[in-house]
């Protein structure tokens, strides 16, 4: 009687396993490569996340103050890894530099700047935007003195419905951090 009973609860939890939506998983992606080759050697990272974020469910505003976690659709790595990544790249493009590394890295003896990241937000709304809350510092190397701090915000639409629209917007905020990045170096 127990193996029956076994063998009942192992098919139903298969079937409802079955019935459990796929998961999906993005990116976040620069525009393009940063240049081979050298140049003003530039540290990206770290980024901290806003605790919301700090997690592996892409989150989107439903309204007000209520937000909601895509329980199917996920970012397919770590999000302070692939933002650090993101704008490396981005910021490499910008600046011209094919030395440009993301944190952490092994040392910083030919990096003249790093620029620390706080994303404060960044979420789809439901008016079909992305949005992005954002502030950082740069600190001029080697001797670690910080030279700027600033916050900056972007709305960005989304060129489509669904999830992968919205790593797509998130991902042209990033591009358009790096340039406010950029521009106060």
């Amino acid at each position: 009687m127990v193996i029956g009973n076994c063998c009942a609860l192992f098919i139903a939890l298969g079937f409802l396993s079955a019935c459990a939506p796929a998961k999906q998983y993005y990116l976040l992606t620069p525009e393009g490569p940063a240049p081979s080759g050298g140049g003003t050697g530039i540290g990206v990272g770290p980024v901290a996340l806003a605790a919301y974020l700090d997690r592996p469910n892409m989150v989107f505003q439903q309204g007000g103050n209520q937000l909601a976690l895509a329980e199917s659709h996920r970012w397919a790595g770590d999000l302070e890894d692939n933002i650090s990544s993101v704008v490396a790249a981005n910021l490499g493009r910008r600046m011209n530099t094919g030395n440009v590394r993301s944190y952490p890295w092994a040392d910083d003896s030919d990096l003249r700047y790093q620029i620390s990241i706080d994303i404060r937000q960044l979420h789809g709304t439901p008016d079909g935007d992305a949005f992005i809350e954002a502030a950082w510092r740069v600190y001029s190397l080697p001797d670690r003195r910080m030279t700027t701090t600033k916050t900056w915000s972007g709305r960005e639409p989304m060129q489509a419905d669904g999830y992968d629209a919205l790593a797509a917007a998130e991902s042209r905020l990033l591009a358009r951090l790096a340039s406010q990045i950029a521009a106060s170096l």
